[in-house]
């Protein structure tokens, strides 16, 4: 009778201990003792591009005072907006451990497609942007077909897409090869000068900071009453008037220039709204599943096909938004949109900001993340004035070492699992 009691008594501790450490993770020691287990346990989160981003703009900074300057920075908010939405595109298919080759080649067709439709045909200009990204989607649901249906992989069916959307991209520009955008409308307006008035801006920063402690708050209360340790109240005000001042001051630093682009805006606002489909949804709990297990995802009862599907559509739905943004910010369409290193770009700054390519891991903010990283690498060295090689060159090694890092995280957490 006594050994049974003391072995009842034996396991309180262990979970007493863990529950401790959780309690006092808001402390100075307890969060830096969490950090380096998580680190241990291969969750590196958005810590090495982070880390290679305050390099990027130290180095860039003291070679060039320049790189840093309000103007500068706004330049590249516009810029970072284009191809960052495509990026996020991507960050969806890399989830369910697919690829697509042809977002570049979509995006350039989108841009098309408003150029003729608005100026050559007389349309809209919201309807021709409509049918721009419906025909995105349709694209899409074609590759998404092909997957589902036949098992062609992503790879060959988004290769063929991309020589195939690329020749109706120039079919249907013509002998001239451009079309020239209306200056002066709102969408030329919305990709070049657009900013945010001041007060906007502050206020949206302080909105923003006000959801992150609501999000957080809502998971705390639903961890402590389902029993588990939860992070305390204290701490998760302390957290979010540290990003809401770190945000506000970004903002009055911006408005001192020409202010916060609303077209930077409106990626943000897609990231975050990713971001809750993925963390907070079905659809994303799905989505996380099928990427780590197609077969484990397909016996608990998740319709893959149906995943897959949406997956597809997402992306090349992105990608005809990254093209009418393109348009918008070039006032063109032309046949050199979305050709280039667009397409390479984007599926560079998913996987510099953190979404694995193994699938299953990944988040949205990851294609914000890793589209600064990109575009203050191009933005450095436009100010050093140095070749565009040296740009190609540096951005490859950076993917290289951000797939290493994704490599040994990945065994890393297979090694802390079995252990």
């Amino acid at each position: 009778m006594m050994k049974t009691i003391q072995k009842e008594s034996a396991a309180p501790p262990l979970l007493d201990r863990r529950d401790e450490r959780v309690r006092h993770e808001d402390s100075l020691t307890g969060w830096v003792r969490g950090f380096i287990d998580r680190i241990r346990s291969g969750d590196l989160g958005s810590l090495p591009v982070i880390v290679g981003l305050a390099i990027i703009w130290t180095v860039f900074q003291a070679l060039n005072p320049v790189f840093l300057s309000s103007p500068n920075l706004v330049n590249m908010l516009f810029d970072c907006s284009t191809v960052g939405v495509i990026s996020l595109g991507i960050v969806c298919i890399l989830m369910v451990g697919e690829i697509d080759l042809s977002v570049g080649s979509v995006s350039g067709f989108a841009s098309a497609l408003v150029g003729v439709f608005w100026i050559n045909q007389g349309w809209p200009v919201v309807l021709a942007i409509l049918a721009a990204m419906a025909v995105g989607a349709l694209i899409g649901s074609l590759y998404a077909f092909l997957f589902n249906r036949f098992g062609m992989p992503s790879f060959v069916s988004t290769l063929s897409g991309l020589l195939a959307v690329l020749g109706l991209q120039l079919y249907i520009l013509g002998s001239t090869g451009s079309i020239n955008l209306t200056y002066g409308s709102w969408l030329v307006n919305f990709g070049q000068i657009m900013v945010m008035p001041d007060p906007v801006a502050y206020v949206l920063v302080a909105f923003a900071g006000i959801a992150f402690f609501l999000s957080s708050y809502r998971t705390a209360a639903r961890r402590r009453a389902a029993g588990l340790s939860s992070k305390s109240v204290g701490g998760l005000v302390l957290r979010a008037v540290i990003i809401t001042v770190v945000l506000e001051a970004v903002a009055f630093y911006l408005n001192q220039s020409r202010g916060v682009p609303w077209m930077f805006g409106l990626f943000v606002g897609l990231v975050a709204a990713m971001n809750y489909a993925l963390t907070r949804t079905k659809w994303g709990r799905s989505m996380q599943a099928v990427g780590g297990n197609r077969e484990a995802a397909r016996r608990s009862g998740i319709n893959v096909s149906r995943i897959y599907a949406s997956a597809f559509v997402i992306c090349a739905l992105l990608a005809a938004t990254g093209g009418v943004l393109s348009a918008a910010r070039l006032a063109t369409a032309s046949q050199q949109a979305g050709t280039g290193d667009v397409n390479l770009n984007a599926i560079a700054a998913a996987v510099i900001g953190g979404t694995s390519l193994f699938g299953g891991r990944g988040s949205a903010y990851s294609a914000l993340l890793g589209i600064i990283v990109i575009q203050s690498i191009a933005s450095g060295l436009t100010l050093l004035d140095l070749s565009s090689s040296l740009r190609y060159m540096i951005t490859g090694a950076v993917l290289a070492v951000a797939v290493i890092v994704d490599s040994l995280a990945r065994r890393s957490r297979i090694s802390h699992g079995r252990a």
